[in-house]
């Protein structure tokens, strides 16, 4: 028996094996077209960390004064003078109360070293032969009232003196001040200290109004 081979050519829209390989062939050769290329983006820079604002503390009102002592009163350092060992310092006494405040005579002063210790020091009336011409601390005392807002000043005089090598100096840094018998006590660090040396010895005057 002889096969027939059957032969596509004469048959027409019959695809053969062959060229049906071919066009696989030639789909496989042909690479992919590559995707588009995205657009570029804003290129990242590093920035660095702006600080967060500090606040400060809020500062107090303009204006503003310490609340007035437990006695009606408050003791203000005056500017002091001092020449050649001679020592001068004035206070003012100011009503910061609502009532009138009178004074009579002298304040009961005492002084303390920089520890709050007691000093033995002689207070005595008027200038005690420390030095003449010191009117304000020799005037006979009288009596002062002080109205509300008002001011009353006293002052004090001493010799900064070394006379024995012994006896230690004397340096007070807080006075103590009774401004009248029975009132509560004023205590003051003052901003310039009392330098008596081995004096030991302070003048202190009477009360005076304020001179305006």
């Amino acid at each position: 028996m002889i096969a027939k081979r059957w032969m596509g050519r004469g048959i027409p829209g019959l695809v053969t094996a062959g060229a049906l390989a071919g066009v696989l062939a030639g789909a496989a050769g042909c690479s992919t077209p590559p995707a588009p290329r995205a657009a570029p983006g804003p290129t990242a820079v590093s920035v660095p960390a702006k600080p967060a604002p500090v606040r400060s503390a809020p500062s107090a009102p303009p204006g503003t004064v310490e609340p007035c002592p437990e006695g009606g009163v408050r003791l203000v350092e005056m500017e002091g003078n001092a020449a050649m060992g001679l020592r001068v310092a004035d206070f003012q006494l100011v009503n910061c109360g609502t009532q009138p405040y009178v004074l009579e005579g002298y304040p009961q002063l005492s002084l303390r070293d920089d520890r709050n210790d007691p000093l033995e020091v002689a207070v005595e009336h008027g200038s005690a032969g420390i030095t003449t011409g010191t009117p304000n601390l020799d005037e006979a005392p009288r009596p002062v009232t002080l109205a509300p807002g008002q001011a009353a000043v006293f002052g004090i005089v001493w010799r900064n003196l070394v006379t024995e090598s012994a006896t230690p100096a004397v340096t007070a840094r807080i006075v103590e001040v009774e401004p009248r018998p029975g009132a509560p006590r004023l205590w003051l660090r003052l901003a310039a200290p009392v330098d008596l040396g081995n004096t030991g010895k302070l003048g202190l005057g009477p009360w005076q109004p304020l001179a305006r």
